[in-house]
């Protein structure tokens, strides 16, 4: 079964069985003599099924620096001076991508670049194309930090298998090399 079809599939389950609770809230307690307390119990539960849905899309807008500092600290980064969020979007429920920009100080990714470049997992450059997680065991072994450099940028990649049944932790950090930003992806899949 292809994904777009399971997608539906499990959607549309999950429509019928909310549309079936939502009707028994109101039926039942009608059924009972209580009416208005089926309107008050179904409204709710609608309003909440609303609400539910409506912040899986605005999620983006939900972002604020807090969240950022707290995604850069999980990769031992930090940052010292202001900055200011340029970008964030994330999509997928399943297979989940998250990324956002950042305009950082000069300071800032002077640091952060000596930073990368003096750590011990440092490579000066990457000679070809590679994809960390597909080097790795997808679900036992250690965690593996990877930073180096390509012509456009310096990269910190981080891979953490999490266990048998559980998805693996795979971040990258990048730091163009002729801007002042940052960007952040979790790569969940």
């Amino acid at each position: 079964m292809d994904s777009p079809n399971f997608t539906f599939i499990f959607l549309f389950i999950i429509l019928i069985i909310i549309s079936g609770i939502i009707f028994l809230s109101y039926w039942i307690p009608k059924k009972m003599g209580y009416k208005k307390a089926g309107k008050i119990i179904s409204g709710i539960l609608i309003i909440g099924t609303i609400i539910l849905s409506v912040s899986i899309y605005i999620d983006d807008y939900l972002f604020f620096k807090s969240d950022a500092i707290e995604h850069l600290s999980e990769q031992n980064i930090e940052l010292k001076d202001d900055f200011e969020i340029l970008e964030n979007k994330s999509v997928g429920t399943v297979d989940y991508y998250h990324r956002f920009e950042l305009s950082i100080s000069e300071s800032d990714k002077k640091r952060l670049v000596s930073e990368i470049k003096t750590s011990k997992f440092y490579q000066d450059s990457i000679k070809s194309y590679f994809h960390l997680p597909s080097t790795q065991d997808r679900y036992v072994g250690n965690s593996v930090t990877l930073n180096y450099q390509t012509q456009m940028e310096y990269k910190s990649e981080f891979y953490e298998p999490n266990g048998k049944g559980y998805v693996p932790t795979f971040r990258i950090i990048s730091i163009p090399k002729s801007e002042n930003k940052i960007i952040f992806e979790e790569i969940v899949d």
